[in-house]
């Protein structure tokens, strides 16, 4: 049987970025994302329901997220979902359930409409297999952590639009 661990999502950050390093010196940075849904009821009725989930990302990618993303912003991810286990001080068993970002895309700005016109603007940052180094290419369909031998284009903070 195969397995598949695969989640995208459109939100805004809830927070700033947090950029911690592990004691061997790996980037590591945290935020929340806000996911909206909306929909109507049986009885005709709009409603809106918002999802909150914590996010990681590692190496260069966590880099590049802290020095452009803030509380607010919208952003495309793809990731994997992580369990963390963990005991409090009392002994009892905690547990959150978190992503764990493998690429994401720059959407615009928050309450405007995305750079780059038509298809999706942005920067798209695609990890290489340890999730350490942001790659990617211009606009919406550049780049992808799968796809066999895809050439990927390495992108320098200079290149980066704003």
């Amino acid at each position: 049987m195969a397995n598949l661990n695969k989640v995208m999502l459109i939100g805004n950050l809830t927070r700033d970025p947090e950029l911690k390093h592990t004691p061997g010196g790996q980037p590591v940075c945290e935020f929340g994302l806000a996911v909206n849904r909306k929909y109507r009821t049986k009885e005709g009725e709009d409603r809106e329901e918002t999802t909150f989930v914590d996010c990681e990302a590692w190496g260069k990618q966590a880099e590049v997220l802290k020095q452009y993303m803030s509380k607010g912003k919208p952003v495309f991810l793809e990731g994997r979902l992580k369990l963390d286990t963990w005991e409090d001080k009392e002994g009892g068993k905690r547990s959150k359930m978190r992503v764990v970002i493998e690429n994401f895309q720059f959407l615009g700005t928050a309450g405007g409409a995305s750079g780059g016109g038509g298809g999706g603007g942005g920067e798209r940052y695609v990890s290489e297999e340890g999730g350490s180094s942001a790659r990617g290419g211009r606009g919406g369909n550049a780049g992808s952590s799968q796809g066999g031998g895809a050439a990927h284009q390495h992108v320098s903070e200079e290149e980066i639009p704003f």
